[in-house]
């Protein structure tokens, strides 16, 4: 498979190893001094764009257009994501997406909406979010803490919404908080308790380092390769 990278700093190092390293080839590698727009792609059979939020959607549009599967791991876009995915479908592209690529994370997804469903019943418990991220992260809180918040939301009815807050104390009771942290050399770490005055039940994932989100984005490019639609990573893991 012809891989194209869009964004070549730590995540896109990061993919070229894996998929070098899983008999893929690297045709382009795109970046602020190499411009897609300068870039003949025609000879990729995808392309995997992880770079800033204001630039995705432009990135995606190019791809499509130029009729070259994209799978993106930028986050904080996803207020276009419809436009952007009837776009896609209209035009017969084929898009994946995800907020994080990791195997382990979407298994934690997953987990996270049984135990919010749970909880639900169980007002007495009130829900804290901590994600922890390199300083280097440019969203917070991060589009993985997003997913999650939002999924409980779906699944626990006890909240109408969730805040970025820098003290767990200073949240409104409908609503989650959330902290967001930014130290050196973190690849993520993702907090859920739920607080009683008896117990407190937690989940946790901890990336030790970028090779999870790396293989995972080589593995959603070997699914995209030669389909038409939306995907996410539920369907690359047949969740």
């Amino acid at each position: 498979m012809k891989v194209a990278l869009i964004g070549y700093g730590k995540m896109g190092k990061a993919i070229e190893e894996i998929a070098l390293s899983r008999g893929h080839e690297i045709t382009h590698r795109i970046s602020s001094s190499n411009p897609i727009h300068t870039i003949d792609l025609s000879n990729a059979d995808v392309a995997i764009e992880f770079t800033r939020p204001e630039l995705a959607v432009n990135h995606i549009h190019h791809c499509v257009t130029k009729k070259i599967p994209v799978v993106v791991g930028t986050t904080a876009w996803s207020d276009e994501l419809t436009k952007v995915s009837d776009f896609v479908r209209s035009n017969n592209g084929a898009l994946l997406h995800a907020s994080n690529f990791s195997v382990g994370v979407n298994i934690f997804f997953e987990i996270n909406k049984v135990l919010a469903k749970l909880m639900s019943s169980q007002p007495e418990y009130h829900i804290e979010v901590e994600e922890i991220h390199h300083i280097q992260k440019l969203d917070a809180p991060s589009g993985t803490a997003v997913s999650l918040l939002n999924d409980i939301l779906i699944e626990n009815r006890n909240y109408t919404d969730w805040e970025l807050v820098s003290d767990f104390n200073e949240t409104d009771s409908n609503k989650i908080p959330v902290i967001a942290k930014r130290e050196p050399n973190v690849p993520g770490t993702h907090i859920i308790n739920y607080l009683s005055e008896i117990d407190t039940i937690t989940i946790q994932h901890v990336a030790h380092n970028r090779k999870g989100f790396a293989l995972g984005a080589v593995l959603a490019a070997e699914f995209l390769n030669g389909k038409s639609g939306v995907f996410t990573m539920r369907d690359v893991l047949k969740i």
